[in-house]
């Protein structure tokens, strides 16, 4: 008996949300995805009941895509989902795993332990922050309680595990019973809750508010017109003003929405009924932005790891101010979120507020270097490996459109075929789709954007929506046309 037939009863007796026996109509999708997202917001604003203040959050700095919140009960938000997911994709891709995700039973046990891993990653994820005293308990509560801190730690590790298992199942509640993905719709709340907080918090940091119509104000109220209109000034503005910030924005926002639109349509007809003719679209970001998340959640584990040994004492990794590395290789693997993470004179501002030598220019662009390579080598890798592992490759697509009844005109009906066609397009345009992708994440983290969402969660947050966009409106053409549901496999 091989290891795979001894897990794959355990797989298959892991707790899962129940798929849909028939189609399941866009209001009950919509109410689904609702419900799940107002859930996500309820859990998102409870805290872990026994953290002290003192905690240190290892995740600020990806907290916008990974949708967690800070101190609550979803904590570790969407992490152990991408790590796990991470970590499947390339012991398939390396081979280590032998498995053909094309065949119905491979995929079954793919998720299977995808599952299995998740459940791994929460605890591999809470631990180490947990015994690192990074999430400290409360002695007060301990005090109080008449136990030992020891238990308290437990308590706080039960709750992340439990917070980390909600999202798990609400994800594939929202992926079997509602709209989109989970993974998507909690970035985007997370993300979008952020945006709103950086256009009008009045919260003052160094000086400014964080809102920039509040900035603006403050800033009209207090700085003489002479300054602003100086090269310094005029600097202060695109800066620290917001000014740069807001034009990332709309230009990633524009540009995001334009190329998601834009795509390669192969025709179609059916192959029984005459005049019936159709188009296969393949979009330039044919694999999404979600590789994206992948790239940089295996930043963040990357980090975390030099987070800890660093607060060890163990630095031949780098050195760390709270989640910001301050030298050796971690600065060099850290993810670019703003203009004050290569601009030398803001770069020298940061270092110097953690009381730290500032790296040299040649650093700051090997910094720099590193991030676009992560992100553009990684992109292409994990679009690769994204399409294979979620039915989207060239033979499964093949298999979809034979099942449909539907042939590519001029070629003869047979999966091979169709196979041959989609093999032009689909890797080839995966490839470039991944690392343009990489591309515009690099911009808009060099120059910034609204709130803390990051280059990244925005890029993330407009093509989600996009996505979910077409996805309601395929749901209500389903509705209007129930024949075309063959094609997606529903009854």
């Amino acid at each position: 008996m091989t290891l795979r037939d001894t897990l794959e009863p355990f797989f298959n007796k892991l707790p899962a949300v129940a798929s849909p026996e028939k189609h399941v109509h866009f209001k009950d999708k919509l109410w689904w995805t609702l419900g799940v997202l107002v859930l996500y917001f309820a859990l998102a604003n409870v805290p872990l009941f026994g953290m002290s203040q003192d905690s240190v959050d290892l995740f600020e700095s990806y907290r916008a895509f990974f949708a967690g919140a800070s101190g609550s009960l979803v904590l570790l938000g969407i992490g152990p989902i991408v790590t796990a997911s991470i970590v499947l994709q390339l012991l398939v891709g390396a081979d280590i795993i032998k498995m053909d995700l094309s065949n119905p039973k491979d995929q079954a046990f793919f998720q299977g332990a995808q599952k299995f891993l998740v459940f791994v990653m929460i605890i591999l994820e809470a631990l180490p922050q947990l015994l690192g005293g990074y999430i400290q308990p409360d002695p007060g509560l301990a005090s109080t309680l008449g136990v030992g801190l020891g238990v308290i730690t437990l308590m706080l590790l039960v709750q992340i595990f439990i917070g980390g298992t909600l999202i798990l199942f609400m994800d594939e509640v929202v992926s079997k019973w509602g709209i989109g993905s989970g993974v998507g719709l909690f970035i985007v709340a997370g993300i979008s809750q952020q945006i709103v907080t950086g256009i009008f918090n009045w919260q003052l940091e160094d000086g400014l508010p964080v809102g920039l119509i509040p900035k603006w104000i403050y800033i009209a109220q207090n700085t003489g017109a002479d300054y602003l209109l100086s090269g310094e000034g005029l600097m202060f503005l695109l800066i620290r003003g917001g000014i740069l910030a807001l034009l990332s924005t709309v230009i990633i926002f524009l540009l995001v929405v334009y190329v998601e639109s834009t795509r390669i349509e192969i025709p179609l007809a059916h192959s029984a009924v005459r005049g019936a003719r159709g188009r296969f679209p393949v979009k330039l970001i044919y694999a999404s932005v979600l590789p994206m998340i992948l790239v940089r959640a295996l930043q963040a584990n990357v980090q975390m790891v030099g987070i800890i040994l660093s607060g060890r004492g163990i630095t031949f990794l780098g050195e760390f101010s709270g989640s910001t590395p301050l030298n050796g290789i971690m600065y060099y693997l850290a993810p670019i979120n703003s203009p004050y993470d290569w601009i030398p004179s803001l770069v020298r501002e940061s270092f110097a507020a953690y009381g730290a030598a500032a790296p040299a220019t040649w650093q700051i662009v090997l910094h720099v270097f590193a991030d676009a390579v992560m992100l553009i080598g990684g992109g292409i890798i994990f679009a690769l490996f994204w399409i294979e592992t979620t039915g989207m490759g060239a033979k499964p697509t093949a298999q979809k459109i034979f099942n449909s009844g539907m042939q590519i005109p001029g070629f003869r009906r047979n999966i091979g075929s169709i196979e041959k066609v989609m093999q032009r397009y689909i890797p080839k345009v995966t490839v470039i789709g991944g690392a343009f992708i990489g591309v515009l994440t690099l911009v808009a983290s060099l120059l910034g954007t609204i709130g803390s969402a990051g280059g990244t969660g925005l890029l993330l947050t407009v093509s989600i929506v996009y996505r979910l966009y077409e996805d309601i409106a395929s749901e209500q053409m389903m509705e209007m046309h129930p024949m075309i549901r063959s094609f997606f496999g529903e009854q």
